[in-house]
């Protein structure tokens, strides 16, 4: 069963059920500064890490692979390792898209597959050296921040900026794995994602890379101006996802959330199919929902995809830049 974050995480003045929590929260403290203490393996290839912080969707997956495209245009041979979340197989190692199904190895993964070469499972050491030995000549770890298991040469924080960092507390009081002191130690730079609404930027060391952004949706926009629009999204907020439709000039007619990583049954996809027979209206999802659908329903979907549009793309350039650069 999958749970949806408690309204509580995002009150900035911590509520009584955060407090009762609070406890619970210095445990989760604890045992990931001594997970840190572990010792990381360097490769003899750079590794890249995008991750979070905290529980739920901050644009990582976007991130990574805008940041795969990048380096696959510079003529680089990216793999990407990541722990596969939300698939029913227990599948590890190598995925392949064209026999892997998403709701087996997870939708994130077959996204990551389609662009590179996607490694699955949670020894993320032992997948690192297997796609070095595949003819990886760099690495991207699609969250990990918290395993220190390798070496990373560029790790970056991805931050919701109209959400943040919730109240600020560790699981289970808030939404933080570790807290942002614990991170900036380990990081490289920071994007912030949409309107910087909580001030995250303001709590950062002024020494460190700052990336700023929003998620805009591609070129499949067009296709659906001048339509009524039914959304739903399965992700870790999708009210991002919606916003961003709204943002973008359509017209909403309704919206349907489920949680994130969601596997539509049977009677769902029904309902869903029933709401695109309305005249002149089109049933849009994001990527991450459209890859999870029977094809023969994914006739009656419009997938949407977006990417990230940097405020100061010359930043991002120079970061590869040195990435590429870290083993020489």
């Amino acid at each position: 069963m999958k749970l949806t974050a408690p309204s509580f995480w995002q009150t900035p003045t911590p509520t009584m059920l955060s407090n009762l929590l609070l406890p619970f929260s210095r445990v989760t403290g604890y045992v990931g500064r001594r997970r840190q203490s572990q010792p990381s393996l360097k490769l003899p290839v750079p590794v890249l890490c995008c991750g979070n912080i905290t529980v739920g969707g901050t644009g990582k997956t976007p991130l990574v692979l805008h940041l795969l495209q990048q380096l696959i245009k510079r003529g680089r041979t990216p793999h990407a390792i990541t722990r596969g979340y939300g698939g029913l197989s227990r599948k590890t190692g190598l995925i392949r898209p064209d026999q892997d199904r998403a709701i087996d190895v997870g939708d994130e993964t077959i996204l990551l597959a389609h662009l590179a070469p996607t490694w699955r499972g949670p020894d993320r050491r032992a997948n690192a050296l297997q796609a070095i030995a595949a003819g990886a000549d760099c690495l991207i770890l699609d969250d990990g921040l918290q395993d220190p298991a390798l070496h990373k040469d560029l790790a970056i924080l991805t931050v919701d900026g109209p959400v943040g960092l919730g109240n600020q507390r560790l699981l289970p009081a808030g939404p933080l794995r570790e807290s942002l002191a614990d991170a900036l130690p380990r990081l490289h730079a920071v994007a912030i994602l949409g309107e910087d609404q909580q001030h995250i930027a303001a709590q950062l060391p002024p020494d460190i890379p700052l990336l700023k952004g929003s998620l805009s949706p591609g070129p499949g926009i067009r296709k659906l101006r001048g339509h009524q629009i039914i959304a739903f999204a399965g992700i870790g907020r999708p009210q991002k996802f919606f916003s961003t439709l709204q943002e973008a000039g359509l017209t909403l007619l309704r919206t349907l959330t489920f949680p994130d990583h969601h596997i539509y049954s049977d009677r769902e996809l029904r309902q869903l199919a029933q709401l695109a027979h309305a005249p002149d209206t089109k049933l849009v999802t994001t990527e991450k929902d459209y890859i999870k659908l029977p094809p023969i329903f994914q006739n009656f979907v419009v997938s949407l995809d977006v990417e990230p549009r940097w405020v100061n793309p010359a930043l991002v350039n120079s970061l590869l830049d040195r990435f590429l650069n870290a083993n020489s």
